[in-house]
C-alpha cells in the first residue's frame, strides 16, 4: 500500500473483494470533515452485498468500498465546520440525507430518497484509511469511550430505532427473534426502557446463552419441525403457542421484533403478537415470503418496517454506551487488522454461533 494513498477494501462483484489504493478523498463542501478510520464492524448488510450483490432496490453495479460501522479521528475540517476540530474522536453516522425533502423535515430522514449511505450502492463505505463525512453526522466521543465502543454505536443506534418504531415502553412484554448483535441489543434497549419481560428466540443455544447473560430475561430454543403432515405455517402457529405458554405471555407479547429475516420467524412472530400489538420487521432474508395476512388483519396488528435511524437515535446510542447502560465490549468476539479484512469477512460468512461481532482495525500505513 502506497504512502499518500487511501488503502481501501473494495467489493468489486458478488463474493469478489480485495484491496485497492484509492486517492485520498477530498472534502466535497465546507461542512465536510475527513476522518481517519480507527475501527469498523462488519454488519449483516455488508455481508448481504458481499454474498448477493443487492438489498431490495439497492443493487451493486459498480465497485464500492465496504463498511459503515465506524469510528475515527478528525484530520481535516471544512471552512464552515463549527462543531468539530482536528483531533476530535467521533462515531460516524453513515447515512447523510438531503435535509430538504418532506421526510427529512419530518425527522424521518431514514426514508430520504437522496440519502448518501456508506457502503450502499453506489456509495463507498468506511473500510479505508480515510472517509469523508458530514460534520453534523459525526458524534463526538467522550474521553472515556474507546474507538471500539465508538464503532459499535451504529448497531446500538439500529436497536434504538427498532424499539422506537415498536413503541417499546415500560411494563410491556417483548419477544425478539434473533440473538445476534442487533437482536441482543434490541433486548437490552427494551430492558433499559422498562419492559417487564424480554424473551430472545434463536436456533443457536450458544447465542441464547449469551442473550440471557446480556439483556434477555429468558430465551426460547425452537424444537425442530416434526416429520408430520403439518404445513410450515401450521408449525409456525404451533411454535407461537409454545412460546406463549412457556413464558406465561397470555394472548401474546405487546411487541415482537423480528431481527433474523427468516420466513419461519416472520410467520411465527405474527401468530405470536397479541391483538392490537406491534410487529417490527428488521431482519433481511428472502425478499418475498409466505405471510399470515389474515391473522394480522383480524388481530388488528401494527406492522412496521425498520431501516437505519431517525432523528435522535445516534446521540441516544452514544449516551447509552457512554453512560454504561449498554456495555458493547462483550459483543466483540473477533478482531482483525486492516490487511486481514478478507479473512474477517470469511469468518462472518461461516456463521459460527460463537462469533457475534467482528471488528477490523483501521489501516495503519
Amino acid at each position: 500500500m502506497t504512502e499518500g494513498q487511501n488503502p481501501a477494501f473494495v467489493l468489486r462483484a458478488i463474493a469478489q473483494a480485495d484491496f485497492e489504493d484509492r486517492p485520498i478523498p477530498k472534502l466535497r463542501d465546507p461542512w465536510d470533515v475527513r476522518v481517519q478510520i480507527a475501527q469498523t464492524g462488519i454488519c449483516g448488510s455488508d455481508l448481504h452485498y458481499y454474498d448477493h450483490g443487492r438489498i431490495g432496490d439497492f443493487v451493486l453495479t459498480t465497485p464500492i468500498i465496504l463498511g459503515h460501522e465506524s469510528s475515527g479521528t478528525v484530520v481535516e475540517i471544512g471552512s464552515a465546520v463549527k462543531n468539530l476540530k482536528v483531533g476530535d474522536r467521533v462515531a460516524i453516522e453513515p447515512g447523510v440525507p438531503c435535509r430538504h425533502c418532506d421526510y427529512c423535515r419530518s425527522g424521518s430522514y431514514n426514508l430520504c430518497p437522496g440519502t448518501v449511505f456508506a457502503a450502499t450502492p453506489p456509495w463507498d463505505g468506511t473500510l479505508a484509511k480515510y472517509f469523508i463525512a458530514a460534520a453534523d453526522y459525526c458524534v463526538p466521543l467522550p474521553d472515556h469511550m474507546d474507538m471500539e465502543q465508538g464503532a459499535l454505536v451504529e448497531p446500538v443506534a439500529c436497536a434504538v430505532q427498532m424499539t422506537k418504531v415498536g413503541n417499546v415502553r415500560a411494563n410491556q412484554t417483548v419477544v425478539v427473534f434473533g440473538c445476534g448483535p442487533i437482536g441482543v441489543l434490541c433486548q437490552k434497549v427494551s430492558k433499559i426502557y422498562g419492559a417487564k419481560k424480554v424473551i430472545g428466540v434463536d436456533i443457536s443455544q450458544g447465542r441464547l446463552d449469551f442473550a440471557r447473560s446480556y439483556g434477555a430475561d429468558d430465551t426460547f430454543l425452537p424444537p425442530k419441525k416434526p416429520s408430520s403432515e403439518k404445513t410450515d405455517m401450521e408449525w409456525s402457529e404451533q411454535l407461537a403457542n409454545m412460546i406463549k405458554e412457556s413464558f406465561n405471555l397470555g394472548e401474546g407479547p405487546d411487541v415482537v421484533i423480528e431481527a433474523t429475516g427468516a420466513a419461519s420467524c416472520i410467520a411465527t412472530g405474527i401468530y405470536l403478537t397479541k391483538k392490537g400489538g406491534t410487529f417490527v420487521q428488521a431482519g433481511m432474508g428472502k425478499e418475498i415470503v409466505d405471510f399470515p395476512i389474515t391473522i394480522a388483519c383480524i388481530r388488528d396488528l401494527t406492522i412496521r418496517g425498520s431501516i437505519r435511524y431517525t432523528t435522535g437515535c445516534y446521540p441516544t446510542a452514544v449516551d447509552l454506551v457512554a453512560s454504561g447502560k449498554i456495555d458493547v465490549r462483550p459483543l466483540v468476539t473477533n478482531r482483525f487488522k486492516f490487511e486481514n479484512a478478507k479473512e474477517a469477512f470469511q469468518l462472518v460468512r461461516e456463521k459460527h454461533e460463537n462469533v457475534i461481532k467482528v471488528l477490523i482495525q483501521g489501516a495503519q500505513n
